[in-house]
Formats: structure tokens, C-alpha cells, sequence
């Protein structure tokens, strides 16, 4: 497994925004880490440890720290999580919240777009979200819809359970290009 530079960016976020939002940057958080023993602490422990050391920072970065920590010192791979591998990908689409639910709900419209459509959505809250169990019975999605306005929408796609890091890139791409099909749909662009 890749060991994460220490400098510049860890877990995706840069040393300048870590630093504005925790008081420390990566640099300071992995020797800190270090010499509190969380080398060879789960992450369940990891975070609580940045949690109860630094309430000021809030759960979401002590989150953040731990993933940051574990991808720099060789714990965790990018995309790794408790449950497997997961990944998100977003866009943003000049449609409203409505028109972007139904063309993931609706089945005949998602095979417009969804180069592979088989799914089983177990949950849906109306222009919210959807809890899907993806085609191959064994990876799961969460899709979130987030109204930007009348005529503009963010949707966001995270795919969880995913067997590995190559599985995890390779969703990652698809689902790139996925929601840019959907996109060129909704607006009209193919």
C-alpha cells in the first residue's frame, strides 16, 4: 500500500484548508496522532482520540484527521472505509429537484441514461434521496438530490461496499460519466 505524502494534500484536502479549520496543519496532525499511539489504534478510536482531544473542531473533522492520518500512514487506501470501498460523484444539472428524482425513480427513464440500469431502489423520499441495492446484489448506493433553485439541481451519487480499490476507480469513473449522460439528457444537450 502507497504511504500519502505528508505535505500538500492528504484524504483530498489541502494542508491550507485542514489548517483553517482545525488550527493544525497535516504536518502537525500526523506527529500529534503519532505520538499519541494511533499508529496501532482502530478508527473507530482514532476518531474518538481527535474528538475528545480537539471537541473545537467538530465531528466531521475529526473524521477528516483520521481518514487524512490513516491514508498518510499507510492504514487506509483511498477510498477504503470499514465496509469496503466507496466513492461519490456529483454534478450539478440546470433542472429542477423533480424532473432529476424521476429520472432516477422511473425505470423507463433511467434506461435513457444508466448505461447499466438494474437496480433495486428499497427507499425513496421525494426529491430527497433514494437507497438503492445496485445491480450485482452486493453494493450499495445512496443518491442525494439538492435543490439549487427552480432550474438547478445537485445530485449526488456515493457507491458503497465496493470489493477494492480497482473496483472503487472503476465506479468511480463510470459514475462520472454516468450523471454527465443524465446531465446531457435533462438539458437538452444530446
Amino acid at each position: 500500500m502507497k504511504v500519502a505524502s505528508t505535505t500538500g494534500k492528504v484524504a483530498g484536502m489541502s494542508d491550507a484548508a485542514v489548517q483553517a479549520k482545525t488550527g493544525k496543519t497535516w504536518s502537525e496532525w500526523l506527529g500529534t496522532l503519532d505520538k499519541l499511539g494511533a499508529k496501532k489504534m482502530t478508527h473507530r478510536d482514532i476518531a474518538r482520540l481527535v474528538y475528545a482531544r480537539f471537541p473545537k473542531i467538530g465531528g466531521w473533522w475529526a473524521q477528516m484527521v483520521t481518514v487524512g492520518y490513516e491514508q498518510a500512514r499507510g492504514l487506509r487506501e483511498k477510498h477504503q472505509t470499514p465496509e469496503g470501498y466507496g466513492i461519490s460523484a456529483s454534478a450539478t444539472i440546470a433542472a429542477p429537484v423533480g424532473t432529476l428524482f424521476r429520472a432516477w425513480h422511473a425505470a423507463a427513464v433511467r434506461r435513457r441514461w444508466l448505461a447499466h440500469p438494474s437496480l433495486t431502489i428499497r427507499k425513496a423520499s421525494r426529491n430527497k434521496s433514494l437507497r438503492i441495492t445496485w445491480g450485482d446484489g452486493k453494493t450499495s448506493m445512496d443518491v442525494y438530490f439538492y435543490s439549487k433553485g427552480a432550474r438547478k439541481t445537485q445530485v449526488n451519487a456515493q457507491h458503497r461496499k465496493l470489493a477494492d480499490s480497482r473496483q472503487a476507480s472503476k465506479m468511480k469513473s463510470y459514475w462520472k460519466e454516468q450523471l454527465a449522460n443524465l446531465k446531457a439528457m435533462v438539458e437538452g444537450k444530446r
